[in-house]
């Protein structure tokens, strides 16, 4: 009980006895204590909520227990005002007593958070990781876009390989197969006219036999050369196998067909005799399409249209 009525005992000699109740010291002294003590109470209020926003913080309880050490100095200040009036100096010492021991255990722990704090990076490693990851993912966009551009250049490359006659670079022969169906069903869809023409060249075997299977090569592909040049833009040729071409016209009756077939069999003549190769002619069947047809009913009736043509003696165009 003794010890209570010390504690709450204010009637010791108040500090303003030793500022001697000078105006100038009072305002120094309580003023200066005034503005410390408001500070010290808006600092932990700052500091609540910055951890109560900020759940993610990973040192959060080292700011809490400089929360409290700051309230303590604080409340510390507002005993000092107090005490220039009043001598509550037991209740001043007991705070100052805890505000040193929260300050030493505040010091421990932040020394013990040293290491790690020391640890993390700072504004300007950050800043340089960034940059460096800037220029990574610049790196790395490059490096994407040009392996795009290759894998677009090889798909380019292996479309083209799997649709183009490796040595005349013509459609193939499942290219052309399909290109021939595709025209089928709009010739149907949009009532039009289509017209296939079989082209197989003359005595290719005995090319192959005299003068050997690079110069016979070489014949293939002046003569795929001669034909695709007196064809259109929208007509379709392949080569289906060994010496033998597909031409597809769309929109193309049978009459100018013909007279297309006769044109390309007198350039490959015309032609084949100002080359350094063996003399080349072609025999070619033409048909037009009928509503029953189908792809394959189409090549074989242009396969027939041709071996009409070689039994009539080769170098010259049949057509029904």
């Amino acid at each position: 009980m003794t010890f209570i009525n010390d504690l709450f005992n204010g009637s010791f000699m108040p500090h303003g006895h030793c500022l001697l109740w000078r105006t100038d010291l009072l305002i120094l002294h309580v003023g200066g204590d005034v503005m410390t003590f408001v500070a010290y109470m808006l600092i932990p209020l700052a500091l609540l909520r910055l951890v109560k926003m900020r759940d993610d913080l990973k040192f959060s309880w080292i700011v809490l227990m400089f929360s409290c050490f700051i309230f303590f100095c604080g409340a510390t200040h507002f005993l000092g005002i107090v005490n220039v009036w009043h001598g509550y100096y037991y209740i001043h010492g007991i705070m100052k007593t805890l505000t040193g021991m929260i300050s030493i255990a505040t010091a421990i722990m932040l020394w013990h958070l040293l290491p790690y704090a020391i640890a993390m990076p700072s504004k300007r490693n950050l800043e340089e990781k960034i940059v460096a990851l800037t220029l990574a993912e610049k790196k790395l966009a490059q490096a994407n876009q040009h392996l795009e551009s290759e894998v677009a250049k090889r798909t380019a490359q292996l479309e083209k390989l799997a649709t183009t006659d490796e040595l005349t670079e013509l459609a193939n022969r499942r290219e052309i197969m399909r290109i021939l169906d595709v025209e089928l069903l709009r010739c149907r869809r949009q009532k039009s006219t289509l017209c296939v023409m079989m082209l197989d060249l003359d005595h290719f075997k005995a090319i192959n036999d005299e003068h050997g299977h690079q110069t016979g090569d070489q014949t293939l592909k002046f003569a795929a050369e001669c034909f695709k040049q007196q064809i259109r833009k929208i007509d379709f040729i392949g080569r289906i196998g060994g010496e033998e071409f597909l031409i597809i016209l769309p929109d193309t009756a049978i009459e100018p067909a013909v007279e297309l077939a006769e044109r390309i069999r007198l350039a490959l003549n015309q032609q084949s005799t100002k080359q350094a190769l063996p003399n080349c002619t072609v025999s070619i069947g033409v048909i037009d399409c009928q509503i029953t047809d189908t792809p394959q009913s189409l090549l074989q009736r242009a396969d027939d249209m041709m071996y009409q043509a070689k039994t009539n003696g080769r170098d010259q165009v049949c057509f029904s």
